[in-house]
């Protein structure tokens, strides 16, 4: 009896039937894009379109959405790389016994609607309105609250595979001081599941529609709304897009965690 694991074969079954789930869906929205509207003929006129300055005014809410969205995405990494990442940090060397309640708080709002934890946000955004205006980027302050539980299990899964407390101690006992030892040298042995934690909150922060909707602000999402009523085409080009910018995201990931694994082997 093999106690191996699964064979090859069934690696590869696997891994075809997981690919199909995944490919047939976004190649039949790529092969949508390219349809004619009346004779369903082979076209690139839809993807030319974008280029088009006739048609900019049309396509002009996507690109401010766009916008907003990357430095939504930029501001929401931020958070989730100064904010979360060292509180982890912490509570894992220092606060230990805090470990269950700050699991439970960071995990907590997965389980809450979105709509409402908008009831929740609009006094607070009332007041972040008077104070810091009414600018797109203002909602990495909730987005930095929905990304939390995917953030917090991906940047935990690096600190359960390295011994926190021994690396600091060291760094600790040859002079380094705090800033140093989580710049240094914790952050490096973390940078796995900190890129990983990175890419789900850009793809959160890429998707997300009610928030953003509810709250009045312009990002990629409720920019597609508004378009797909006069091109019902360039929504389904723009989340192929979307999709495959995240997709070149996670090869960059990857490559970065087997070149640090290389690293550790040599």
């Amino acid at each position: 009896m093999n106690r191996l694991g699964p064979s090859a074969a069934t690696r590869w079954i696997i891994g075809i039937v997981v690919g199909l789930f995944f490919l047939i869906p976004l190649a039949a929205t790529l092969a949508y894009t390219f349809r004619a509207p009346d004779t369903g003929a082979f076209t690139v006129a839809h993807w030319a379109a974008l280029g088009d300055p006739a048609q900019a005014s049309v396509y002009q809410p996507i690109w401010t959405g766009l916008g907003n969205s990357l430095i939504l995405a930029v501001v929401t990494v931020l958070i989730v790389l100064l904010l979360l990442a060292p509180t982890m940090i912490l509570v894992n060397l220092r606060f230990p016994r805090l470990r269950p309640v700050f699991e439970f708080a960071v995990l907590l709002p997965i389980s809450i609607p979105a709509i409402v934890l908008v009831v929740g946000l609009t006094p607070i955004y009332l007041q972040i309105g008077r104070s810091l205006g009414t600018g797109a980027w203002t909602l990495a302050f909730a987005y930095g609250i929905t990304v939390l539980p995917f953030a917090y299990r991906s940047i935990q899964a690096s600190i359960d595979a390295v011994d926190l407390t021994t690396l600091a101690e060291a760094a600790r006992s040859l002079g380094a001081g705090w800033f140093t030892v989580v710049l240094r040298v914790l952050a490096p042995n973390l940078r796995q599941g900190l890129l990983a934690a990175s890419l789900l909150s850009i793809a959160v922060v890429l998707g997300e529609y009610t928030i953003a909707s509810l709250l009045n602000r312009e990002v990629l999402q409720t920019a597609l709304v508004v378009v797909q009523k006069q091109d019902g085409w360039a929504p389904a080009m723009f989340a192929l897009m979307a999709l495959t910018f995240s997709f070149l995201l996670l090869l960059i990931i990857g490559r970065a965690a087997r070149g640090r694994s290389g690293k550790a082997d040599s």
